[in-house]
């Protein structure tokens, strides 16, 4: 409400305004032959359609009717019933709803033909003289035999202008609304597409991080895993055995640089890192052994070339199952890798598996994310990991086979 009270004074000072000049107007009729009841009657209804001829056009219109029938029946010619009627006629147009445009535009030759009916049973009378309008009338006689029709012209024209002049202002009214919804519109859209844009931009940095940790996961643990075997394999060389230490130190040395040189090559920006070798599986291999682990290697097909970005995938991948397999599993029982590359036909990739004998003490170690790691790059090329358990006569084996396509975008 106390919105909306302010839209209504302008409207309600109007019809006060009205009000007050139709019982001015009565008050001051010489020979009155309608009560002045009468004419207060008219003029208030005049006022309450004035007032309501923006908010509720419908209801003024029908207001505007009442107007007319008890002006006809009683004979009640207030000059501003006439205004009235205009104003009601522009609201209609302007503000109502397309029933009530409608609804208005055929009341202006439906009154107007009332009007040349009335006159015409009851002769020009005081209505048309007092209005102003008997000479109008008699100027009009070239549009047809009978004056009839002037009058009807002039009664249309008198309604038609404040119609028309509302029907103009509502499609103007229109046209500036629907430029304004367009530009709205447009201005969502293109804060949609930044919304849209932002949080593709964060899903990316989402998973360049995650990428990110999962390559450091598996350099580090990997190198980690490597120097650990390597350092405790040297508590059981003889102090007097300085070569072997001197060798396993260096073998120490060799895999911590390896490993700094794999961060760094991880925490290069992708612009200007150099894509992994694929010798570099056989490295990874040969790094395994030098940790005093036996691994049994063995490889079957054609080597095939892969893109940089299923080379590296290969190559984590490997690394942490040989992580995986040197941290949990026995040192006295070889790692078996096993390299199987497709013969070319179909979309078969490079299957790696590798096997190992579960340590029982081991396996009280907490799990972690590695094999999670591998399942989630794996996938992102359109490969997939298999990881099965089985007892056998060694002990429990554990076995993860990973299959990484030979092309890019096999996914």
């Amino acid at each position: 409400m106390r919105t909306d009270a302010p839209r209504w004074l302008p409207d309600t000072a109007a019809g006060l305004a009205v009000l007050a000049l139709g019982l001015l107007e009565a008050a001051n009729r010489d020979n009155v032959t309608t009560p002045r009841t009468g004419l207060a009657l008219v003029a208030l209804m005049m006022a309450c359609a004035v007032a309501m001829s923006r908010h509720a056009p419908g209801a003024a219109l029908g207001l505007t009717w009442g107007i007319g029938v008890l002006q006809v029946v009683n004979g009640v010619d207030l000059m501003l019933v006439e205004l009235a009627i205009a104003v009601v006629a522009f609201g209609c147009a302007r503000w109502g709803s397309t029933a009530t445009v409608w609804l208005s535009v055929l009341s202006i030759p439906a009154a107007a033909l009332i009007a040349v009916v009335y006159v015409g049973l009851n002769g020009l009378g005081g209505l048309v003289e007092d209005a102003g309008f008997q000479q109008l009338v008699e100027d009009r006689y070239r549009y047809g035999d009978t004056w009839q029709i002037g009058a009807a012209v002039i009664g249309m024209a008198l309604l038609g202008v404040p119609w028309l002049a509302g029907l103009a202002l509502r499609f103007v009214a229109r046209a500036q609304s629907s430029r304004v919804s367009q530009e709205h519109a447009e201005e969502e859209a293109a804060e949609a597409v930044r919304e849209s844009e932002q949080a593709r931009e964060i899903a990316r940095l989402r998973e360049e991080q995650a990428r990110l940790a999962r390559d450091v996961h598996d350099v580090v643990g990997h190198s980690l895993a490597v120097i650990l075997a390597q350092a405790e394999s040297a508590q059981y060389l003889s102090d007097l055995d300085s070569e072997k230490l001197k060798t396993t130190m260096e073998n120490i040395a060799t895999s911590a640089r390896s490993s700094l040189q794999d961060v760094r090559h991880v925490l290069t920006p992708a612009d200007r890192a150099e894509p992994t070798s694929s010798a570099g599986l056989d490295e990874l291999i040969a790094g395994v052994r030098t940790s005093g682990h036996e691994v049994v290697s063995s490889e079957v097909g054609v080597v095939q070339p892969l893109p940089p970005e299923l080379e590296v995938v290969a190559f984590r991948v490997l690394q942490e199952m040989l992580t995986n397999a040197m941290r949990h599993g026995r040192r006295d029982e070889p790692v078996f890798v096993e390299r199987h590359w497709p013969d070319g036909g179909g979309d078969a990739g490079l299957r790696i598996e590798v096997r190992n004998v579960v340590d029982p003490a081991a396996q009280e170690t907490p799990p972690g994310q590695g094999l999670d790691g591998m399942r989630r790059r794996l996938e992102s090329v359109g490969g997939r990991l298999d990881v099965r358990q089985r007892a056998t006569t060694e002990g429990e084996t554990f076995t993860v086979t990973a299959w990484v396509p030979v092309r890019s975008g096999a996914a």
